[in-house]
């Protein structure tokens, strides 16, 4: 039987400037948003939207809540794997092409970088990614492709996640 979750946010509009929405230009679109027991996030539209670029958008929020479902599906199975993973790092990106008033996402692409405590890991590192990217709910909910471009570093050798390891690319 399947289990249900349920996720509760609350957001707050805080972008009144004294005449509400009276004009398309004549509001912010400066928010916070709440969780239970968490510190308030603050929010806004993308800049190109009339936001404020120093706040986080839903867009921005998007391709964090992929990465960061990716990254601890996979510290899941890299420890089911026997994969010791020392450092992990994500530079993700997401397409969104806007058309008229509204606009979707086409893509997001991860580029996970991960060192590992030893050579013999690399493999079970790499598949550990094909295995966490079957098993991250959020990437298993949106109707776009979410793509992984993983590079492995071996710990040991005093590298840096960074160096490419050939194969390293999943769908």
């Amino acid at each position: 039987m399947a289990e249900l979750h349920e996720y509760r946010v609350g957001i707050e509009w805080t972008g009144n400037r004294g005449s509400g929405t009276s004009g398309y230009r004549d509001y912010g679109r400066e928010l916070l948003i709440h969780g239970e027991s968490k510190p308030p996030l603050a929010g806004s539209a993308d800049k190109t939207f009339h936001g404020d670029r120093d706040r986080w958008n839903p867009e921005e929020l998007l391709v964090t809540a992929l990465a960061q479902c990716h990254m601890l599906s996979y510290l899941h199975m890299a420890v089911r794997a026997g994969v010791v993973v020392t450092a992990y790092r994500d530079d993700a990106v997401g397409v969104m092409r806007q058309e008229g008033l509204g606009g979707a996402f086409t893509e997001v692409v991860l580029r996970p970088r991960v060192a590992v405590a030893e050579a013999g890991m690399v493999e079970a590192a790499l598949a550990a990614h094909r295995e966490a990217s079957e098993h991250c709910f959020i990437a298993n909910s949106v109707n776009f492709p979410v793509r992984h471009e993983p590079e492995i570093a071996v710990a040991a050798a005093g590298t840096a996640p960074g160096g490419r390891v050939p194969g390293a690319a999943s769908p």
